[in-house]
């Protein structure tokens, strides 16, 4: 059996999944490797060191937490496929989570695409494991489902008890949603790439479409347009910082 061959078989006895062409043919796969970098503008987000944000608040954070998913990749001549559905929990505060790797058809890319959160059917289909155990603190109830992104830490401006600060994002259903579909056009388009570095910006969080100062909001703790609102401001938080 060829590498490639050999490859895909086993993709296809892990995942029962194994991509193919139009022909119904089995494409070879590859690795790609993606690695998640944290920020607050320029500087690196470090979990307990206090730093102003872009509204010029001092924070102090304590917990950054997200929910990647449903990746799919797109080649040079504007063809997406899906990939196995798979569920990963990005955690500043466990540095094995911000290294991604996935297994892709061997093509050259030219967008790559994933969802921001948990999708719907995960929401409802009872118990999880892995990423998706509640254990991992990300969970609500089966009726407000997951927490999709999470910050939380400690402001002087914030006139809660012991100066807390919450934003616990979740809602997938219609009308409270804060799923997001997130796309990158792959800056070297037409160039195989085994690794690219993303950088997540927790200014957007609080300035973009929306300012959410903490001396004004403080907490948000479940589903609805206060939620929303947050989402639509971190959903713009990625970007590509270098690719290889």
């Amino acid at each position: 059996m060829k590498p490639a061959s050999a490859l895909c078989f086993i993709l296809l006895v892990l995942t029962g999944f194994c991509f193919k062409n139009a022909a119904n043919k089995k494409l070879p796969v590859k690795k790609l490797t993606l690695i998640f970098h944290h920020q607050i503008g320029e500087e690196e987000l470090v979990l307990g060191n206090p730093v102003k944000n872009i509204l010029g608040e001092t924070i102090v954070v304590q917990k950054f937490k997200y929910y990647v998913s449903n990746f799919s990749v797109t080649d040079e001549n504007g063809k997406t496929i899906l990939l196995p559905a798979q569920y990963y929990l990005v955690d500043e505060a466990d540095s094995s989570t911000k290294k991604i790797n996935l297994t892709i058809p061997d093509m050259i890319i030219g967008s790559i695409h994933f969802l921001l959160g948990v999708d719907s059917i995960k929401n409802v289909s009872g118990v999880q494991t892995g990423s998706l155990d509640p254990l991992k603190g990300m969970f609500w109830t089966w009726n407000s489902g997951y927490v999709m992104a999470k910050l939380e830490g400690t402001s002087a401006s914030a006139a809660t008890g012991g100066h807390l600060f919450t934003f616990d994002i979740g809602g997938f259903r219609t009308g409270n949603s804060v799923l997001k579909t997130i796309d990158f056009k792959i800056p070297k388009a037409g160039k195989t790439i085994q690794e690219i570095n993303i950088v997540a910006d927790i200014n957007q969080w609080f300035k973009n479409k929306s300012e959410i100062r903490i001396a004004e909001t403080p907490v948000c703790h479940g589903p609805g347009a206060l939620a929303m609102k947050i989402a639509d401001n971190y959903s713009t938080m990625f970007s590509i910082n270098s690719i290889h």
